[in-house]
């Protein structure tokens, strides 16, 4: 019984292209010649030549026209477009190059400055605190001549009252006293009460220039002759002037 087979059928094959033909001719063409075949790219219109090497296929004469090669095998169409084609030769000597461009390479942008601006002179000068004035120094009365007290003392004359003050950016009394005995090596306490009994208490007609003189809430240091220099009050500064007490006490120290 024979054997019961099914039916079998052939796949369904690619159309064939122009450039099949081109393809099919140059490789047919190649194989039985040996010799250049140029090869029609007929999507594109380019013609790519390829030149077998010397030893295989014999030297075409430069500038051979395209005419040498065999198109038998091509279709109409695949003549048409080689013969409407250019022809491209590359040398089997060509080299390839590539020109590199030049590349400028810039620097980012320094940031700008912050600009502050800044007020008016006059009115920085306004709100800054007003600064307490130079001692100007003041005469020695002459009945205070050779006392190293006075002497020092005077180079205040001028600082301004200031409550609490112990240096020459401002003094209160005892902070003027205590200050210009502090720079003959003597110590005084701090307030004016406690300098009532820092030295020894003279009476009136044996008080000599640089003894202190002192009343209830205030200290100063005699000069002589009814003279006396002290840092009196707000609003004042340092200064020689005439004793106003009614009954001031006189303390040696040292």
């Amino acid at each position: 019984m024979p054997k019961n087979t099914s039916a079998r059928h052939r796949a369904p094959e690619r159309a064939l292209t122009p450039l099949d033909d081109v393809a099919q001719a140059a490789g047919e063409g190649l194989t039985r010649m040996g010799r250049r075949y140029g090869v029609v790219l007929a999507s594109s219109g380019l013609l790519v030549s390829m030149t077998v090497p010397a030893s295989a296929a014999p030297t075409q004469p430069q500038g051979s026209p395209a005419s040498d090669i065999d198109v038998s095998a091509l279709t109409a169409p695949a003549r048409s477009a080689l013969a409407t084609s250019p022809v491209v030769e590359v040398p089997a000597e060509a080299a390839w190059s590539f020109e590199a461009p030049a590349i400028t390479v810039t620097a980012n942008p320094k940031p700008k400055p912050v600009v502050v601006e800044r007020a008016p002179a006059a009115s920085r000068a306004a709100s800054r605190p007003a600064a307490a004035p130079a001692p100007t120094g003041g005469a020695i009365p002459a009945s205070a001549v050779g006392s190293a007290v006075i002497e020092i003392a005077a180079r205040y004359v001028g600082v301004p009252y200031v409550y609490g003050g112990t240096t020459p950016d401002g003094f209160d009394c005892s902070g003027f006293t205590s200050y210009v005995y502090a720079q003959l090596g003597i110590t005084l306490p701090r307030t004016s009460a406690d300098q009532r009994n820092a030295g020894v208490e003279v009476p009136r007609d044996q008080a000599q220039p640089g003894d202190l003189v002192w009343s209830p809430g205030h200290v100063g240091i005699y000069a002589g002759g009814n003279m006396m220099i002290d840092s009196p009050r707000p609003g004042k500064s340092v200064q020689f002037r005439e004793m106003w007490q009614s009954s001031p006490i006189f303390i040696r120290v040292g």
